[in-house]
């Protein structure tokens, strides 16, 4: 079956820099497809593309198998990192403003229940909080019914409960039929959300497929934390362990018998934290860091 959406080797240059190096990928319908990288990587440059907004420098994007068109671009929603509201404008009258400019709009009670804004239908944009204001964002992004949604980094600055009340919402709109392409920040999100990720770094795609996938091909079952700071002088590091953030992290397929080598250290092992290993642990790996500036 074709994609719903495919890039074919996409290259984006810019004045002393490559920020897209020959990307390649495809989303299939119905998925929620991750964008991740860190900054600098490439990757908002890459979404760009694909919302047709900028134009490769080569490469191709196919839409069910054809160049972008008007079709193409009514059949998309776009929710951006940053999005101007008109002032002195109800949420309701955003609504309305926005489905005027599509042919096809979806049933704007829907979207009010869906995005839970039926308590704030007549406050004015300025007054919204940070949750409720990306609430109404998504609902503006779905205000055509789109088959395809871009999400870029759309929980950036909510507190937690708002983030995850947001991952609900996005998860709702996925049972919903919509494809979704999402770019974030927070590798929990991209863990529960996405079906499938890519992780960019310099231009090129360093790793692609489903997030459990790769991080049980490139991790053992197991990571253990400790505080460095508790760790006994002169006392060699475990093997398969490194130094992160003040903590020294060692990677096991069985914890009890690195446990006991530990009490034979006598480090403190008080705030000693067994964990399994997650996508953050392979953004880290694979690019050396969380975030680029």
């Amino acid at each position: 079956m074709v994609p719903l959406l495919e890039a074919r080797d996409l290259v984006k240059v810019f004045p002393g820099v490559r920020a897209v190096d020959g990307i390649s990928f495809a989303v299939e319908r119905g998925r929620c497809f991750g964008l991740l990288g860190p900054n600098g990587a490439g990757k908002t440059t890459t979404l760009e593309m694909l919302e047709g907004i900028s134009r490769p420098a080569a490469g191709q994007i196919l839409y069910e198998g054809r160049a972008l068109d008007r079709a193409f671009r009514e059949d998309i929603g776009i929710q951006f990192q940053s999005t101007a509201l008109q002032d002195f404008q109800t949420v309701r009258e955003s609504l309305r403003m926005f489905a005027s400019l599509y042919r096809r709009t979806a049933d704007t009670g829907e979207l009010v229940t869906l995005c839970n804004l039926e308590e704030i239908l007549d406050r004015d944009t300025r007054q919204l909080s940070g949750g409720q204001r990306q609430r109404l964002l998504l609902a503006i992004a779905l205000v055509n019914d789109p088959r395809l949604v871009f999400l870029d980094e759309p929980t950036t600055g909510l507190d937690p409960q708002a983030r995850r009340n947001f991952w609900g919402l996005i998860e709702t709109v996925r049972r919903r039929g919509k494809t979704v392409v999402l770019t974030t920040h927070y590798m929990e999100e991209a863990q529960r959300l996405c079906d499938e990720i890519v992780i960019v770094d310099r231009g090129r795609i360093i790793a692609r497929g489903r997030p459990l996938d790769l991080v049980q091909a490139h991790f053992p079952a197991v990571v253990v934390r400790l505080p460095a700071n508790v760790w006994p002088a002169g006392q060699p590091l475990p093997a398969n362990s490194e130094l992160r953030n003040g903590y020294i992290e060692m990677f096991t397929e069985e914890a009890p018998p690195l446990l006991e080598q530990l009490k034979r250290t006598g480090a403190n092992l008080n705030e000693l934290k067994v964990e399994t290993p997650n996508l953050e642990d392979l953004f880290l790996k694979l690019t050396g860091h969380a975030l680029r500036n």
